[in-house]
């Protein structure tokens, strides 16, 4: 249900009152092809499978979402009535696009931590009103999901604990009043704060901006007196960084840039 009213929006802004062309021309049953006119990580299928079923239109794929593909690869044959098809055809591109070229950079940061055990997540740093859409496209790219807004997990960052006076008191107290499957995480800047945190109850604790030798101090700490406690690093993620970050020993690394700094790959749509 969301996904469609996701996709009324964007084609009612792009189609407006009526696409003038329509008006002047006449339906016929054609074909056209999705193609790629650089290499990517493929996203935006299940948004189009809606969209296909929604405007009655056939599609044929060659790939799936989450797959690689290369410059030249023919990813999808939509077939149906013109005058549809050419309406739809920016919508469908710009979803397609949007989410391949997040799927894309996510994969690039997915791969330099291979193998290390540490997960890659996403954040809040989403365009607004897209934050369903983007997240989707993060898990094409192989990456996971932090969380999706405020009710799915308690996150007290430097903002909220400038205004909790007893942070052992206020946990107590946050235990009796949120979900009880609910995590709490900590976001911390020190290994004081993080010692502060851990004896507080954190389920998870947020390593902020913090060098990779006092991550290293946190990941020894949280081994040695909370070993069920999970580690966070986030700040200052760039894919030069981040096989450092995962050597450190944390459980998972958070970046808001494989969301807001991902460029659009060049995809394009033919008519056969």
């Amino acid at each position: 249900m969301l996904k469609k009213r996701f996709i009324e929006a964007l084609v009612s802004e792009d189609i407006g009152r009526g696409d003038l062309f329509s008006r002047i021309s006449e339906s016929r049953d054609i074909r056209a092809y999705l193609i790629a006119k650089s290499d990517g990580v493929f996203g935006g299928r299940e948004y189009v499978e809606v969209l296909a079923d929604m405007y009655d239109l056939a599609l044929s794929w060659d790939i799936r979402d989450g797959e690689p593909f290369k410059k030249g690869h023919k990813l999808l044959l939509v077939s149906g009535d013109s005058k549809r098809i050419l309406s739809l055809e920016r919508s469908m591109l710009d979803m397609v696009l949007h989410a391949s070229s997040i799927a894309t950079l996510t994969a690039q940061y997915v791969k330099a931590i291979e193998g290390t055990g540490v997960k890659l997540l996403d954040t809040r740093k989403t365009r607004p009103l897209l934050r369903e859409f983007e997240k989707y496209a993060v898990r094409c790219g192989g990456g996971l999901n932090h969380r999706m807004g405020l009710d799915d997990c308690l996150m007290l960052k430097d903002t909220h604990l400038k205004t909790i006076d007893d942070l052992d008191a206020f946990m107590q107290e946050v235990r009796q009043k949120i979900p009880f499957t609910s995590k709490v995480e900590i976001e911390c800047e020190s290994l004081e704060m993080v010692k502060k945190a851990m004896q507080a109850g954190a389920d998870i604790v947020m390593c902020d901006n913090m060098s990779l030798e006092e991550t290293g101090e946190v990941v020894a700490y949280r081994n040695e007196s909370y070993p069920h406690i999970l580690l966070e690093a986030s700040g200052n993620v760039t894919l030069e960084t981040i096989t450092q970050i995962a050597a450190t020993g944390v459980d998972a690394i958070s970046s808001g840039s494989i969301i807001h700094q991902a460029n659009w790959i060049d995809l394009s749509m033919k008519v056969e």
